[in-house]
């Protein structure tokens, strides 16, 4: 770093949850070495840079990162926000600056496992395709996954996550039909997924998937006309990962919109709203949604950064209570 843009006197160095860390207040520049997970650590590192140069003025942020394949998905995002951000990736002793990566694109399951979305809406679940696969969930909560395997042939697995569906495939084995065996699935779920559970597992796994639901079920929360759920361009990687669900819809007068939901202090909802916005339709009005409590002041600043605004909208913290209300 030092060969290509020397050492500024009066630099700040420090480390984070995100990296080590140069900040220069004279020459107002940021530095981030991310090292650990950096596509889902735009975020943080941008927090660093509003705090160097205030709201509305972060300092210009540099982001070293050393996996090309991280750098341009960093890259990508950053293009999407209209503040200084130059992403280079680490080759031996000298920085290559990075292009961004390709819009992400979510594959359309098989025909083969589409033939169990039947099955899924009849059970009480929510079709939703992430990654090209169909999956069912309930509140939120995965607990079903149409699984094709080598020979081309599909099934269904019903469970909570992959090690759920493998325990499930023995607890259910002498129940012959898949739909008797998400049944039982369903039934255990319910029980525990609502407002008024004691805390359980089942009703704190995946929260901005549960507002999702919420809000594609009552849309008219969002000023939408419709919604559906979409995959993300990052996909979650498991249950007890943070990140954001994203829907698709339109308003009241046939306008695109694209909904982005997101629970508890999450600094990288905003890069992961335009990314995914991008990846599906980048003409689209962004929205992003969080309860009253999560609406932070960071929040606010990061979305003022985005290219052709983004809205940020509130929910009652009591929104997991809508559910209960709507099915009385």
């Amino acid at each position: 770093m030092g060969r290509r843009w020397g050492v500024p006197d009066g630099v700040t160095v420090g480390t984070s949850v995100i990296g080590a860390s140069l900040i220069d207040p004279v020459g107002s520049q940021t530095w981030v070495l991310l090292d650990d997970d950096p596509q889902r650590r735009l975020g943080m590192a941008l927090g660093l840079a509003v705090r160097a140069g205030g709201p509305g003025t972060p300092s210009p942020l540099h982001l070293l990162v050393e996996d090309p394949a991280d750098a341009g998905v960093l890259a990508r995002r950053a293009s999407q926000l209209s503040t200084p951000i130059d992403v280079w990736q680490i080759a031996g002793a000298d920085l290559v600056e990075v292009e961004p990566a390709a819009a992400a694109v979510d594959q359309a399951p098989p025909p083969e496992a589409e033939l169990y979305r039947p099955i899924l809406t009849a059970a009480g679940l929510e079709p939703v395709v992430e990654g090209g696969d169909l999956i069912g969930e309930f509140r939120g909560l995965e607990v079903a996954r149409v699984v094709v395997d080598e020979s081309g042939e599909a099934h269904l697995e019903a469970g909570v996550g992959r090690f759920d569906r493998e325990v499930g495939a023995m607890m259910f084995a002498h129940l012959s039909e898949a739909d008797e065996r998400l049944a039982r699935v369903v039934d255990v779920v319910r029980l525990q997924r609502h407002a008024g559970a004691d805390p359980h597992p089942l009703n704190r796994l995946v929260p901005e998937r549960w507002l999702r639901s919420v809000v594609v079920n009552r849309p008219e929360l969002v000023g939408a006309a419709r919604l559906e759920p979409v995959g993300s361009a990052c996909p979650r990687r498991n249950l007890r990962e943070n990140g954001v669900a994203t829907a698709m819809g339109v308003d009241a007068a046939g306008h695109s919109m694209v909904v982005v939901c997101s629970t508890g202090i999450d600094l990288d909802l905003v890069p992961s709203a335009v990314d995914d916005r991008l990846s599906h339709d980048p003409s689209a009005r962004l929205v992003l949604v969080v309860p009253a409590d999560d609406a932070l002041g960071i929040t606010e600043d990061l979305a003022a950064l985005v290219q052709g605004g983004a809205d940020l909208l509130t929910v009652p913290d009591h929104w997991r209570s809508l559910d209960d209300e709507q099915d009385r």
